[in-house]
């Protein structure tokens, strides 16, 4: 490799934490360590930059985190970077210690203001996308996803064990305010009689119909999952629908909320967070900058932080189907 472009950099978690951040944030120390480049820590997100908040690290200084949830650099949203007095602040930081180049992992809060940064600085930026929720454009998967597509597997699966003991009928919302990736692949995975996600236009009479089969085929118990951003209203006024329509069901409702977020990263997210780091750092080295690293048929590449923003994966269509014909 040639002469790096950069001899210090910085890296960050902001926004939602995701299962994996540790391990990116290994990553990326542990690769500006081999290639001999100074790296620090940056507390609390865009909050830590703007007050200075950093900690220079080394390979010693991520011992035993590769399996840890949550980031140990802790995560925060910051409405002061939001304002141009805020990114000067955060410049004047950078420049303080000579930092020339920032890696930034987190969702698509995290990457406009990395945007923005790089715009009116010129340092230079690159993303790590770090979200359960899997909506960002520019890798197959994010970092934090698969572990949180099994918590909720594993979380269905233990609710199917009560509905079918008691011949119930379950509501059960994941997370997923924008996107129904986390929905749709734990619903096909848990059998469940139906999956509602913000991508399908869908009615309260499509779910009527759905049960009165389920019935008709001598289905005792039954599991909705429902994503929180689906439009048709809360989870709990489904369920007094369902209640009014069906009076014979025993219903009940199930959040798995913020447990999604957390636990032991899975080894796809090891691995993916550990490609991503050492990604982000070589992007760095080589020049690269308002670029997010990611995966994309098992392959690095860097999409432009704008498309990765504005764009959003789409749902897999022939998955909707399955769904739709498992479930019979």
């Amino acid at each position: 490799m040639t002469e790096s472009q950069v001899k210090k950099i910085g890296v960050l978690t902001s926004g939602g934490d995701a299962p994996g951040m540790n391990a990116a944030i290994r990553a990326v120390v542990r690769t500006a360590n081999y290639y001999q480049l100074d790296c620090f820590g940056i507390r609390e997100g865009y909050s830590g930059l703007m007050e200075g908040n950093f900690t220079k690290m080394g390979p010693r200084s991520v011992n035993n985190i590769i399996n840890q949830g949550g980031t140990i650099l802790k995560s925060a949203r910051s409405l002061e970077f939001k304002t141009k007095e805020g990114r000067q602040k955060a410049f004047e930081q950078c420049q303080k210690i000579g930092i020339e180049g920032l890696v930034c992992i987190g969702g698509d809060g995290t990457f406009t203001g990395a945007k923005i940064f790089y715009e009116e600085f010129g340092i230079k930026v690159i993303g790590i996308p770090g979200t359960i929720d899997n909506d960002i454009f520019g890798t197959d998967h994010t970092i934090g996803y698969d572990t949180a597509l099994n918590t909720a597997m594993e979380a269905i699966d233990k609710i199917r064990d009560t509905a079918t003991s008691h011949n119930r009928v379950f509501f059960v919302e994941v997370m997923g305010r924008d996107a129904g990736f986390i929905a749709l692949n734990s619903g096909v995975a848990t059998g469940s009689l139906d999956i509602l996600i913000p991508e399908k236009k869908y009615s309260i009479e499509n779910l009527f119909r759905n049960f009165r089969k389920a019935k008709k085929s001598g289905k005792s118990s039954n599991i909705v999952v429902v994503a929180e951003g689906e439009k048709l209203g809360s989870i709990y006024e489904l369920a007094q629908q369902t209640k009014a329509e069906f009076p014979d069901f025993d219903i009940r409702v199930s959040v798995l909320g913020h447990t999604q977020r957390g636990g032991a990263p899975s080894c796809a997210d090891r691995v993916l967070a550990s490609r991503l780091g050492y990604g982000a750092v070589i992007g760095l080295m080589e020049g690269k900058t308002n670029v997010m690293a990611g995966i994309r048929a098992n392959q690095l590449v860097y999409t432009p932080i704008g498309e990765a923003i504005k764009k959003h994966n789409e749902m897999n269509g022939d998955l909707i189907k399955i769904a739709e014909i498992l479930a019979t």
